[in-house]
């Protein structure tokens, strides 16, 4: 009765109730995407975000993430919009860790003020990995003459047709220490004294939500309903913020108009996509 009572007042004299903007950051990190498949990237979540931090009475924004980690330089931009956003619009930022958010997934929650996980989501993961494949006896067997011409000695370094060499494996990885050095330097910025002395902590090994909070990578253990309500009252209510719908109605970005070729290609594209998103799931037991 009192609830239906309030209704009928005037909005300047109700008691307005805390919103918090949700923005959900689900899948591999990386660049490209389709309709068929969209991508977790900056060019994805740049409206969603800038949509949630325009809310004006909001206090914070939560992000849930849900990503076993990808492109470094997507997960570092992403991470350097979230802040942006926050510096500018002065609102907190809470990251709640779904599943997993490891490697990419997790330079993009050190983004937020305070980051909380489940017990059993995994964290971590602080490392750099590159992979591929090696075809080199391939073209012999099904008798194919690849021919390759550059200017530059170093054209085509780590070409996966070509034996092994290791100067490119060095060179790889000394590109690999400098953009590990990079992830490690934003985690004990954004971390600081929160960390453990733990000498496996950059090592890229991941941990459950437990351990990641003994040793400093998370705040708290607890989900996002449980932990807005705590802070902000048992009233406070969560808003997800989605992007636009497209052809298919599924709210998503993406290119616009569809074609045979266009469609053709997509799939093409995802295919290839997904397999590279699955081993990234797989390393995680997901």
């Amino acid at each position: 009765m009192m609830e239906r009572l309030k209704s009928l007042l005037p909005a300047r004299f109700r008691k307005k109730k805390t919103v918090i903007p949700v923005v959900r950051l689900e899948g591999a990190i990386m660049t490209g995407g389709s309709k068929f498949k969209p991508a977790l990237n900056l060019a994805s979540v740049a409206p969603m975000l800038e949509k949630a931090f325009s809310k004006k009475d909001a206090p914070a924004v939560a992000i849930a993430i849900n990503s076993p980690g990808g492109s470094p330089v997507q997960s570092r931009l992403i991470f350097e919009r979230i802040r942006a956003l926050a510096d500018e619009k002065k609102k907190t930022v809470l990251v709640f860790v779904e599943d997993v958010a490891a490697s990419g997934g997790y330079m993009i929650a050190l983004a937020g003020d305070e980051i909380h996980a489940d017990p059993t989501s995994i964290v971590g993961s602080i490392g750099v990995v590159s992979g591929g494949f090696g075809f080199p006896e391939m073209l012999k067997k099904i008798g194919v003459e690849r021919r390759v011409y550059t200017a530059g000695e170093n054209k085509v370094i780590l070409d996966p047709f070509q034996p092994e060499k290791e100067s490119d494996i060095e060179y790889l990885k000394s590109l690999q220490v400098e953009i590990h050095q990079v992830f490690i330097d934003m985690v004990k910025s954004r971390r600081g004294a929160r960390l453990a002395d733990d000498p496996t902590l950059f090592s890229g090994l991941f941990w459950t939500g437990i351990k990641g909070f003994e040793l400093g990578l998370v705040d708290g253990l607890g989900h996002m309903r449980q932990i807005v309500r705590e802070r902000y009252g048992k009233e406070a209510k969560l808003e997800l913020v989605t992007g636009s719908r497209d052809f298919f109605g599924r709210r998503t970005p993406g290119v616009s108009g569809l074609s045979a070729e266009r469609i053709a290609a997509a799939a093409a594209t995802g295919l290839a996509e997904t397999v590279e998103e699955r081993a990234l799931w797989s390393r995680f037991g997901l």
